[in-house]
């Protein structure tokens, strides 16, 4: 149960990161400065990257968990 508690937390700690990375994104696009504009670029598209990869592991472990408790 607590198992279950902290990947739901995790992955809405990821979804966060993952629109605070989109929003970062489209505030780049504002940017006047090119040098700002593709660092927050970069920026943003590794915090989307990186929340996105840690969402889709702990979507599949929590399938995985269900899937292996649905068997027992």
């Amino acid at each position: 149960m607590i198992a279950w508690v902290q990947e739901g937390l995790f992955s809405l700690a990821c979804v966060f990161f993952l629109i605070f990375g989109v929003h970062l994104l489209i505030a780049a696009y504002g940017l006047d400065n090119p040098y700002w504009f593709v660092l927050t670029f970069f920026a943003s598209s590794l915090i989307i990257l990186i929340s996105a990869t840690l969402l889709l592991g702990f979507i599949i472990r929590m399938v995985a968990r269900y899937k292996s408790a649905k068997q027992k």
